[in-house]
């Protein structure tokens, strides 16, 4: 696709130019190792490499015209070189330009927060699916357009590739999309330059300190995301969290509200909880679902609240929800023939374990043993997880300390960290063992008919990454291995 150099700049802040603008540009790249003949390159600086570095590699390869935040002393001749004051911000900018504005031609939905992103998101495209609506999906699962599943390598994409997907949604005929907003997507200006129809905000606890320093930071970027929305756009912000009204102080778009505690303009009440789901009273329709769990009635407020605001009618939004399935990974529940009950989460925050384990304690008859198998991630913030151990231990008849994503540190290191948070009364319940194979199978050999096993952290992921390279593992194929090897 041809463009010209001064059509893909338009709106970015260009503070200065040395050359042509009036270039014919076939595409736009960050990543020198993609250019090819007649592209622009966007020298970002990013959290491992300056794109600056790579200039004269991108010209090598093809490029006609660089924008960046320095232009070099030495600059090549026939090169357009262009300043501006944030490359990643004017990155997103473009690449909105360069695919004729894709996010426009569609109902676009943005689920950020720290819990929940995923469900709602998906569960959103199924029930939006099976009422007729060509839909698109962006998530940490899987991106889909239409029916059409392309592996996801991020919970936000970059700009480029976004609005490529949305681009191609639009192209298929596609009406809405819906897609998880990620702190680091809001941070870094990925979803600057869309256009979207809704914003939801699901919660905000401990999670990716790492990245932002402190609570605050983390707390101000996903307000950036409520404050980037349109004036046509909604809010849909949850009241049980205090955040909640924080994060529309000052958008243009019209808020509305979801609580299951208190007066707002969706409103649910828990009937009943179970394994099986739950009985709700839903802005006063009784209605069956099969999620489970208060965090579960929380993302279908969301999720009715948003399709209330995008229109669909009453009757096919309650038909719709009580339909809709977990998403791989979330609360995913294999009832065994031994007479055991496993349970699978990505659960890898303290406050996604905790509404998991009440959730599982709500409903338990005490009578049985709740076996819990837990990690933590490497190279990550390492202050939660002490905080993961302590709740596990807590809620747990046994605990089993393990890997999750080890990355580039010691599986021992991580496990010590988390031992730290164990509260005395608990150490008995706790064992430690590295290997994550090793740690369910022991779960299940310390288990009885009746017995309960959460595995948690890792949910849909289909590897475990240890020192840069990606193990095939899944938690649920290795918990029935276990489960049947018992029945052998």
């Amino acid at each position: 696709m041809t463009k010209l150099l001064s059509d893909i700049l338009y709106k970015c802040p260009v503070r200065q130019v040395i050359g042509n603008t009036e270039l014919a540009v076939e595409a736009i790249h960050f990543d020198s190792r993609k250019l090819h003949q007649d592209s622009v390159f966007f020298a970002v600086k990013g959290s491992l490499y300056d794109g600056h570095l790579f200039i004269n590699k991108a010209i090598d390869a093809g490029a006609i015209a660089v924008v960046c935040e320095k232009i070099p002393e030495e600059q090549h001749e026939h090169i357009t070189y262009v300043r501006v004051e944030n490359t990643a911000y004017s990155l997103a900018l473009a690449a909105a330009n360069y695919y004729d504005h894709p996010s426009k031609g569609l109902k676009l939905v943005g689920v950020t927060g720290t819990n929940g992103k995923t469900t709602i998101a998906t569960l959103l495209h199924s029930l939006f699916t099976e009422n007729g609506f060509p839909c698109g999906l962006l998530s940490t699962i899987e991106n889909k357009i239409g029916n059409k599943k392309i592996k996801a390598t991020h919970t936000t994409p970059d700009p480029l590739a976004i609005n490529a997907l949305l681009a191609e949604m639009v192209k298929n005929g596609c009406s809405h999309a819906f897609m998880e907003v990620s702190s680091h997507a809001i941070d870094q200006f990925r979803v600057l330059g869309l256009h979207f129809a809704g914003g939801i905000f699901t919660n905000l606890t401990h999670d990716h300190l790492d990245y932002h320093g402190t609570f605050q930071a983390y707390r101000d970027v996903k307000k950036n995301f409520f404050d980037w929305l349109d004036a046509d756009a909604f809010a849909l912000i949850n009241l049980d969290d205090k955040n909640g009204r924080f994060m529309v102080q000052n958008t243009r778009a019209s808020v509305f509200t979801y609580s299951l505690r208190s007066e707002a303009d969706y409103r649910a009440k828990v009937l009943e909880n179970s394994f099986e789901g739950l009985l709700l009273l839903l802005n006063g329709n009784e209605i069956s679902t099969r999620l489970a769990g208060y965090f579960n009635a929380s993302n279908l407020l969301a999720i009715y609240g948003t399709a209330h605001q995008l229109g669909l009618p009453e009757i096919d939004l309650l038909k719709g929800i009580s339909l809709l399935k977990s998403a791989t990974g979330r609360f995913e529940i294999v009832y065994h023939s031994s007479g055991i009950t496993g349970i699978i989460d990505y659960a890898h925050t303290p406050d996604a374990l905790l509404n998991v384990l009440k959730t599982i304690d709500d409903v338990r008859t005490h009578n049985e043993q709740l076996i819990t198998v837990a990690g933590a991630g490497g190279d990550r913030d390492v202050t939660k997880r002490p905080e993961m151990a302590r709740i596990g231990a807590s809620f747990s008849d046994r605990l089993l300390l393990t890997s999750d994503n080890p990355r580039s540190e010691a599986p021992g290191k991580i496990i010590e960290d988390m031992r730290k948070g164990v509260e005395p009364q608990n150490y008995n319940r706790v064992l430690a063992i590295s290997d994550r194979k090793e740690a369910i199978r022991t779960a299940v050999a310390l288990s009885a008919k009746g017995d309960i096993i959460l595995v948690a952290g890792k949910g849909h992921e289909k590897y475990q990454e240890i020192n840069g390279v990606k193990y095939p593992f899944d938690d649920m194929e290795v918990l029935k291995d276990a489960l049947n090897q018992r029945l052998v």
